[in-house]
């Protein structure tokens, strides 16, 4: 099979699970997952999925990071969390966006940690924003960001500390804090989706 090269050769395309794999570097078992969950238009052939490259091509992309950032930095003031915008893999496109202390404490060890926690709630098939338990104690919760019936990304809140726990190096959030967060997670994916790039 020949590698894929330029989006001309991708135009009015059905790609196969490899192909799309190479395409957006990911593992052919998360091309089946995203396929399987509606993350991925897909349909099948035979046995074998099948993705067709124009849906395929713009998928963790087009996002304008200008606006990402900006979206991403006021709802992190707003709900004093920290926040951060990802393609659909979770590999972020923008900078984090007012990391709690023990984020900036942990240095390179937390952004590889944070970085695998991204990835994996992408891959979750969850649409209801929650808070989870992340790798470095604190809780994070995700929204996928839609181009109409594409998910093209995640924005990510974190920092959060579990209920009880009173760190000083996390953001303590009363349970309407928590609420009022998860409820904002998909109005803050809407405003980073608002204005694309072409």
């Amino acid at each position: 099979m020949q590698p894929l090269s330029g989006s001309a050769r991708l135009s009015s395309r059905m790609l196969s699970a490899d192909e799309v794999g190479r395409l957006l570097g990911i593992d052919v078992s998360t091309v089946y997952r995203m396929a399987s969950d509606g993350r991925l238009p897909a349909r099948k052939v035979g046995r074998q999925w099948r993705f067709p490259s124009e849906a395929v091509v713009g998928v963790g992309t087009g996002l304008d990071p200008a606006v990402a950032a900006a979206a991403a930095g006021v709802a992190a003031d707003l709900l004093g969390v920290t926040v951060v915008v990802t393609d659909l893999t979770g590999n972020p496109i923008i900078p984090v966006q007012n990391p709690c202390p023990r984020l900036v404490a942990a240095g390179t060890d937390a952004t590889q940690a944070c970085l695998r926690e991204w990835r994996a709630l992408a891959e979750r098939a969850d649409f209801v924003p929650r808070f989870l338990p992340g790798p470095l104690g604190f809780e994070c919760a995700a929204a996928f960001i839609r181009d109409f019936d594409r998910l093209v990304g995640l924005v990510v809140v974190g920092g959060v500390a579990p209920l009880g726990d009173t760190s000083t190096d996390l953001f303590v959030l009363d349970e309407f804090g928590r609420e009022s967060t998860l409820a904002a997670l998909p109005r803050i994916a809407a405003a980073v989706a608002e204005r694309r790039t072409s």
